[in-house]
């Protein structure tokens, strides 16, 4: 038999057996009794005070993706709780494994309006891989155990326990599970069918025009490796989606950047091209497919992607092969042959000439412009050796097309939800998980507003995050669409920004303004030389577009795209 332990030991202990070592919360009436253990008690995890539920549920987002553990929120009842929703959608649209616990009003006022109540079970279902309400203490072991299973188990995702207040304060004897026995969840049986990938190897060995699209999913299984052998022996141009950015090495001479609605114009024609597409660990999304009823015309389309949920789902696939990207690549890989694509591989080296023809960083400007400081940061980081955090935004896509990622996991974003606000949370969970990398944050004016509340954790926790700041005193993605579709009316987007130095400086912590180009590099190695967090607000060019771009429901083929003689601001 166990000892006799209250719910907030249970909760910490919890933590403790799943090798939990740091969560990010804040604490509240409806969870102070397990705050309370964890200070009673003296458990052996670090607590990260955020300053915003949002700010703590992107940390553990952050923390997750960049170790591939679980990470972990603790925060209240009520707005506590709601002010996590953005942070657990934005998990899990990506499919980042984190453990939500947040305190609930005592079980005698549940569905009184209570203060502080509000119904977290039924706010956070469509945003949860699974959620919990726990009444009854004897619930309670079960449910932790069961939330890191699913969390991290099959495609991963957020899971959210709410525990009644009462709950943490009762006692019962308590010894952590050792099993899960959850009926109709089957996350371990990840085997492709091998019939499947049979038809796959055989429409990749007779393709003339192959493509591999990789995405995030290739990094979740860690197959990068297999990926890579995959490519050279058949000889396949590689191309990702924005989160599967860095499966694949982007200076390798068969990758061919990413692709969609900001992707990289040649990457697109091949997409449009191909004759067998391969996409795995990708969900085959609209920002990737433009209209779906025109994507990939020519091709053959193999989907390998460990959610059946995914097959068929915005496309129709001529070979689907349910499993994790790591099985599936091993099972495949021993029947593909040594191939060669001459014609393929120059006829997308001549897009790749068109391309570099329209790259703005070819065009004569004396102006600061965030391609050119995307560009530099890539440089000064010793081509990469970093880990970029970046928000969304025009600077987001600038990042996935001039900065190139060599290391899996070194660009972390918001993909699916699309957040503003990310960034610097994230990169507060990436810096605990990765404490000797060098951890960039890449913000716009508009993103960074919304968290830089958090720079009071960076500073509380000491950490040497580096921020880089696109300011170009517009909500930038939004006054392009303007520009373009909405005959340049500006409604509400441009913005009143603070001196953002003098912000940083405010909460201790160092800052440069850069308005011009000679200026960045040294810019840049100032901020890294520094021992501790540092502040660079670049002032770039404000009308810059991202090229190229492709119009809702509009074919990839079909992309607006920088005139070669264009000069940006005219």
């Amino acid at each position: 038999m166990g000892e006799m332990k209250t719910g907030g030991q249970i909760i910490w202990e919890s933590l403790v057996h799943e090798g939990v070592d740091v969560v990010f919360g804040i604490p509240g009436g409806a969870i102070l009794p397990t705050y309370d253990d964890l200070s009673k008690y003296n458990y052996p995890i670090h607590h990260v005070l955020a300053t915003h539920e949002q700010g703590a549920t992107h940390m553990a987002d952050g923390y997750a993706r960049a170790t591939g553990k679980v990470g972990v929120s603790i925060n209240t009842s009520g707005p506590g709780a709601t002010n996590m929703i953005t942070g657990l959608g934005t998990a899990y649209m990506d499919s980042t494994p984190i453990v939500a616990i947040t305190g609930q009003v005592p079980t005698g006022l549940l569905g009184r309006d209570g203060f502080q109540e509000s119904d977290v079970f039924g706010v956070s279902m469509p945003v949860t891989k699974h959620n919990y309400l726990i009444t009854d203490i004897r619930d309670l072991p079960m449910a932790l155990k069961e939330a890191f299973h699913i969390a991290r188990t099959g495609r991963p995702g957020p899971v959210l326990i709410d525990v009644c207040k009462d709950v943490q304060q009762a006692s019962m004897e308590f010894e952590y599970p050792t099993e899960v026995d959850l009926p109709g969840y089957h996350p371990n049986q990840n085997e492709p069918d091998l019939n499947s990938v049979k038809r796959a190897a055989r429409l990749l060995n007779e393709a003339k025009k192959p493509l591999i699209i990789a995405g995030q999913g290739v990094s979740i299984a860690k197959a990068e490796r297999e990926l890579r052998q995959l490519a050279e022996i058949a000889n396949i141009p590689v191309a990702t989606s924005l989160l599967g950015i860095g499966t694949f090495p982007s200076t390798h001479p068969l990758s061919i950047s990413w692709g969609g609605m900001h992707g990289e114009a040649y990457t697109n024609f091949a997409m449009q091209e191909c004759d067998v597409m391969f996409a795995i660990g990708a969900r085959l999304d609209d920002r990737l497919t433009g209209a779906f009823d025109t994507f990939a015309p020519k091709a053959r389309i193999i989907h390998a992607d460990l959610d059946p949920a995914e097959m068929n789902k915005n496309l129709t696939v001529d070979t689907p092969v349910v499993g994790d990207a790591l099985l599936t690549m091993r099972e495949l890989l021993p029947l593909i042959q040594s191939n060669e694509h001459p014609a393929w591989i120059e006829q997308i080296e001549e897009w790749k000439a068109d391309s570099s023809e329209r790259d703005i960083l070819a065009q004569e400007t004396d102006e600061l412009i965030a391609p050119y400081v995307m560009r530099e940061l890539w440089h000064a980081s010793n081509e990469g050796d970093c880990t970029v955090v970046s928000d969304v935004g025009q600077h987001q896509m600038w990042e996935a097309q001039y900065f190139r990622h060599t290391k899996r996991r070194s660009l972390l974003t918001s993909g699916g939800l699309g957040t503003m606000g990310y960034a610097l949370p994230a990169a507060i969970g990436a810096q605990f998980g990765h404490s000797d990398e060098e951890i960039w944050v890449v913000a716009g004016d508009g993103g960074f507003q919304m968290t830089m509340n958090e720079l009071s954790t960076v500073v509380q926790e000491r950490l040497p995050i580096k921020m880089a700041i696109i300011n170009n005193g517009f909500l930038g993605m939004v006054r392009q669409w303007q520009d373009v579709f909405y005959n340049k009316r500006h409604s509400g987007t441009p913005l009143f920004n603070p001196d953002f130095v003098k912000v940083a400086e405010a909460y201790g912590i160092p800052g440069r303004s850069v308005t011009r180009k000679e200026d960045v590099f040294e810019a840049i190695r100032e901020a890294q030389a520094f021992d501790g967090p540092f502040l660079l607000d670049f002032q770039v060019e404000e009308f810059t577009n991202v090229y190229p771009m492709v119009a809702p429901a509009k074919s990839v083929a079909d992309m607006i795209r920088r005139p070669v003689s264009e000069t940006e601001g005219e």
